[in-house]
This record gives C-alpha cells, structure tokens and sequence, in this order.
C-alpha cells in the first residue's frame, strides 16, 4: 500500500526523513503478518529536534487569526471525506479493525475535526472587577505553547488527532509519538493530512520511538508543557511521575474495567445487544469495554442464554471481510496473554460459559461466569475479547460489586425506569456511565476521563481549552495606587 511506503518516516519541522537510530521499528498486518513498514527510530537527539522546531514555530501561529487557523481543519476534513476509502484500508490492514470498527472511527475522527474549527474560537477571556479603585482585572486564556501527545493502537487515527487537533486549533505546536504497533496510522497519517491541509511547518511533528532507544526524553524534555497520553495505567503512572517531577501538566486517559448492569426490570433482549457491542467492539481493546457484566439474579438464567448464543454467533476472521465481527489482537503477544488468562481463570475454578479457540493473533470470544468476588480477573483490565458475567442480588449489591474496582472509565445500567437509572449511575464512582445504551461511546463536545485508576483530567469540549491553554491575569491601574512606602 502506498500509504506505508510514503509514510514510513519521522516528520519534523515539515520535512519526511529517516530516523538516526541503530534498528528499526517493523510494522506488521495484525491479521496475515504482512510487514508494512520499516521505519528506523527516532533518537532523543530527534526528539530535541523535534520539539525546537515546535518552538519555533508556535508563536506565529499563536499570533495567526483564529479564524485562519480554522481553514486548515476544514481543509483537513475535507482530505479525510475525498481518501476515506484509502484511510479505511489502512486502519484496517494495521490495526485489525472491522468495518464496523473503521466506520466508528473515521466518523469520530470527523466530528472532532469539526469540533476543532470551534475550539479555535472558544479561548474567551474574562474582565473581573477588582476591590482597588481604578483597577481592571483582565483574564486571557493563551496557549500552553508546546503539547507533546501520546497515542496508544487501538483507535490510533482517532486518538492522536483528539489530542492533535485541539492542542493545534488553540494555538499550540505538537510532537506526537504514536504506538510502536500503529506508526503510520497514528502518526504518519496524520501529519500527511495536517501537511496537505496546510499547516506550516514545526507545528506538527511525528517521531516514531520507543523507550528503549529515548528514556523519558519525550516527557523529561525543556519545550512541552503539557503531556496528553492515551494508553495503560501502568505507563500512565510512570508518565504522571515523570511529568510532575518536572513541573509539567498531564493528561492521562488510561484504562478501565467497566459494568454494564442489568437491573431486575430491564429489557432483556436489548440489553444482551448492548452487553454484546459493549464487550466484543475491536476485539476489546478499548479502554471503555464492558470487562464485567452485572445481571440482576432474577434474570441471571434468561439474560445468559440469550448472551452466550449471540456471543457464539460472532464470526470471527479477516478484518477485511464485512461479515466479521471480531478480527485479530494486535500482535501474538497480546494473544497469548488473553489465551492464558482464561486459561487460568478456568484452572481456578471459573465456568467457562463459551470457551474461545485461538489461531495466532485470532482469539474467539470468551464468556466466563461463576468468578469469586475477590478474583484477580474482576478488577483488571482485559484488553481482549473475554467477558465475566456477574450475578447480583438488588440495586444496593450491584452498586457495591460495580465500585469493587481500581477502575472508574465508563458504565452502563439497563432499567425500565430512567429516573431508577439515574439514581443508580450516581452511585457508581465513573467518570462517565451511560443508561440503557452501551459503554463505549465519546462525543466531541461531552468531557470524556476517568476516576481512580482511570486517568487524571478531560478531553473533549471545554475540557480541551483547560488542557491546552493557561489563565494568565493582566491588571491596568486607570489612576495611581498608593504605596505604603
């Protein structure tokens, strides 16, 4: 694919060139183990690079009409609607997505363009009356100057350019560094769509790393002030660490392990469609995935029929064919890991209610019941397509088991009675839950982040312009201040 052959390169300071480092960073098709790319690593020197342009280029455009800048995310959106079919390709062929999956995402990536060209409008500054005589008190939103961003491999177009486009639209420079497994699709792509959009150079730049050959340069470095990572809590400490440690914000929008709970007087059928999305969407590796799934015990034996047999109705295969639901992990390793957790989970004495098979980076789905509270597997993330079915006794036991968690991304609850439902989703500590619908969902305009173990801080809508600007207070003394002295 071209695509993989033009984009297998750093981009800094508006120029594709080779990494500097001593190996190389392979790109393979999770699915038929094609290698896509070969890109050699950045070295921290490129990282410092990389960051210089950044700031040299910002203050012009923080300086650029807001109003200029919005045309290139129009531009950018209209590039995405005239290569969708190629964008499609590529997703598809690096990250393993299913149709259903590729359409999600690119229609994401869409809506948070748009949202961008408003956010471009929407750092307002405020006038606060003062208790001196004469005084002004003026507020000015201005950028943080530098954003360095962190993308993970499961949606990696859509988030990196979550991150990317808001940082930009608000006056910002970038460097981004994309999953090691997703260099093009969460790197190279978007840098290929912001330079034929017309952005100037050294605003947008794209190493393509890894910590082994880095260290923390990419956090540790002088430029950036704000660090926005997407990925899992283990790294996501490590990142929080590192970023304090040298006075920088970050924003981590890291892992979950969320419920989708089915009270007493839920509609069973619809809430086994919604469990079932819920769960298995791109295999499950997404951070909002329902991990567990709470059925009130007066409908534990209805509810697991239906769920078990549409969960072994998925077709599970090549991402490229329409009729699949689930495709391929990411790579072997993450496989195997999966493999052996439901293995282990059985040897402990859980039920496996369907018992998935695995063919290399294909793992079929997983539907475990009869788990101890106190299980391992009941509060972790698993990134894969594996579930646990709970049963409850009330609303007050579900809330309880639902909060028995390090977690706190999203939720769902299923009832008959919304106001039940709102009065049960209060209760839950989660930075989002949604009632009667699915776990996964993001809207660009809605704050998206979690409690707990999930992640410090928001994206989305205003939560943006709080990431990616600072208050900065300029006073004016229309007459003269007396002075003590």
């Amino acid at each position: 694919m071209s695509y993989f052959d033009d984009l297998a390169y750093q981009f800094i300071d508006g120029e594709w060139r080779s990494g500097s480092g001593s190996w190389d960073i392979v790109d393979f098709n999770p699915y038929n183990g094609e290698k896509l790319a070969s890109i050699p690593v950045a070295t921290a020197a490129e990282i410092d690079e990389a960051y210089r342009a950044a700031e040299r280029a910002q203050q012009a455009w923080a300086d650029t009409n807001p109003y200029t800048r919005r045309l290139v995310f129009e531009r950018a959106l209209r590039i995405i609607d005239d290569r969708e079919a190629e964008l499609a390709e590529a997703i598809a062929a690096e990250v393993g997505g299913t149709h259903v999956k590729v359409g999600f995402e690119l229609h994401l990536v869409r809506e948070f363009l748009r949202e961008a060209m408003q956010l471009a409008l929407r750092a307002e500054g405020r006038i606060l009356p003062s208790p001196v005589d004469g005084k002004e008190n003026r507020l000015y939103r201005v950028p943080v100057g530098v954003v360095g961003v962190i993308s993970p491999f499961n949606f990696p177009l859509l988030l990196s350019m979550k991150s990317v486009a808001p940082a930009l639209a608000l006056g910002n420079a970038v460097v981004l560094k994309p999953h090691q497994n997703t260099p093009i699709c969460g790197g190279g792509l978007v840098a290929r769509i912001f330079e034929e959009a017309g952005l100037p150079a050294g605003l947008l730049n794209v190493v393509v790393t890894d910590i082994a050959e880095i260290g923390d340069a990419l956090i540790a470095h002088p430029v950036p002030k704000v660090i926005s990572f997407t990925g899992s809590e283990k790294v996501g400490r490590h990142v929080a660490t590192v970023a304090a440690g040298h006075f920088k914000h970050a924003v981590l929008e890291l892992g979950g392990n969320s419920a989708l709970v089915v009270l007493d007087d839920a509609d069973v059928d619809y809430a086994v469609d919604a469990a079932v999305f819920s769960r298995f969407i791109h295999q499950g590796q997404v951070c909002m995935a329902a991990n567990r799934v709470l059925i009130d015990r007066s409908l534990e034996q209805e509810f697991t029929e239906k769920f078990v047999a549409k969960v072994a109705s998925l077709k599970v295969g090549d991402p490229a064919d329409p009729a699949t639901h689930i495709g391929p992990l990411i790579n072997e390793g993450q496989a195997e890991a999966i493999t052996s957790l439901v293995g282990r989970a059985v040897g402990e004495g859980a039920t496996a209610l369907l018992h998935g098979t695995s063919d290399g980076t294909l793992v079929g789905p997983s539907v475990l019941g009869g788990v101890a509270e106190d299980s391992w597997l009941l509060h972790q993330e698993i990134f894969g397509p594996v579930v646990v079915l709970v049963p409850f006794d009330g609303d007050d036991d579900a809330v309880r088991i639902t909060n028995a968690s390090p977690y706190g991304l999203s939720g769902a609850v299923h009832t008959a009675d919304i106001e039940r439902g709102v009065r049960f989703a209060k209760r839950i500590e989660t930075g989002m839950i949604h009632i009667n619908d699915g776990t996964v969902h993001d809207e660009p305009i809605v704050p998206f982040g979690g409690e707990k173990n999930s992640g410090v801080g928001r994206l989305n809508g205003d939560a943006m312009v709080e990431a990616f600007t600072t208050t900065k207070w300029i006073s004016i003394q229309h007459g003269r201040s007396r002075f003590p002295f």
